[in-house]
């Protein structure tokens, strides 16, 4: 009987990792040829891949003011749109959640998802730029003498028209994957806490946060990545400076010299390198949590 136990485990284990297999060979052939071609390239010191290997080109992009100065403006606007966006999702996940059993309301919360990020940028414009709605709504409310007083959102130094794009895009995502653990949640540890005397934030910090703080962090690693390596919504809303790391690659990459091609492959790499280390770590130091989570303990 035992043998039969193991037998049927490993053929579930087994239709687990062929369910898994194209996401797999997905990750491994595309993401990983890509990453491996620029890692190539970022260290390669001849005319033609392979010929020499040097660490010139990473030398040459740390001594790189402009490389610094995109980095630091794309961490800053990075890390403002995560934490404002896993801030707001969670407030509205925790808020509403039992609305969220209408398949109705889950399609107008989920609705900017299906957005592209260059009509939400084209959305930014329309809405706060100096010509924009609001501060035609401004002037006419008698707010502003000229629509030209409106303060400058986009295409700004502070980088806050793109935040505001990628906050009205990223908020769904949040409250998508914070939802099912408010589900999940036993109802009960909320009643014993009531019930001791404890408050709205008590309860929030005691019972429903060492459930939530796994999701949250994984979801904020994902917003995080995908944000700073996002090209779209920087190069549409950004300023000509400073500008964020994507838009910085794309033109070494594109518009710059021959030369410039390996700084913009090892600035792509480092920032790799540094998203894939964020994301082991946070996997290593999540992973009892999660166990706990499954466990119900």
């Amino acid at each position: 009987m035992l043998t039969g136990f193991k037998n049927n485990g490993l053929m579930r284990l087994s239709a687990t990792k062929l369910q898994l297999l194209p996401g797999i060979l997905f990750v491994v052939v595309i993401v990983g040829y890509g990453v491996v071609s620029a890692f190539v390239e970022s260290v390669s010191g001849g005319t033609g891949v392979g010929e020499s290997w040097t660490l010139e080109h990473y030398q040459r992009l740390i001594a790189n003011d402009v490389f610094w100065e995109s980095f630091i403006f794309s961490i800053k606007v990075t890390s403002i749109s995560t934490l404002i966006s896993l801030f707001i999702g969670v407030i509205i996940a925790r808020t509403l959640y039992q609305c969220f059993i209408s398949d109705y309301a889950k399609l107008l919360t989920w609705v900017p998802m299906l957005i592209p990020h260059f009509v939400a940028a084209y959305m930014v414009i329309l809405l706060f730029s100096p010509s924009g709605w609001f501060s035609s709504i401004g002037y006419q409310l008698g707010l502003i003498e000229y629509q030209s007083q409106f303060p400058i959102l986009v295409m700004d130094r502070a980088g806050i028209g793109i935040i505001l794009a990628y906050i009205w895009k990223q908020v769904p995502f949040v409250v998508l994957m914070v939802l099912p653990v408010y589900y999940q949640l036993d109802k009960r540890y909320l009643e014993v806490a009531r019930t001791l005397g404890s408050n709205k934030r008590q309860v929030f910090f005691t019972v429903e946060w060492p459930w939530l703080y796994p999701v949250v962090i994984e979801v904020g690693i994902i917003l995080f990545a995908f944000i700073i390596a996002a090209f779209e919504i920087p190069y549409l809303l950004g300023s000509t400076f400073p500008k964020m790391l994507s838009v910085v690659t794309y033109q070494w990459f594109y518009e710059g010299s021959w030369s410039q091609r390996p700084l913009a492959m090892a600035a792509m790499s480092l920032l790799t390198v540094m998203i894939l280390f964020v994301s082991f770590l946070a996997l290593f130091l999540l992973q009892k949590s999660r166990y706990r989570m499954m466990k119900g303990l």
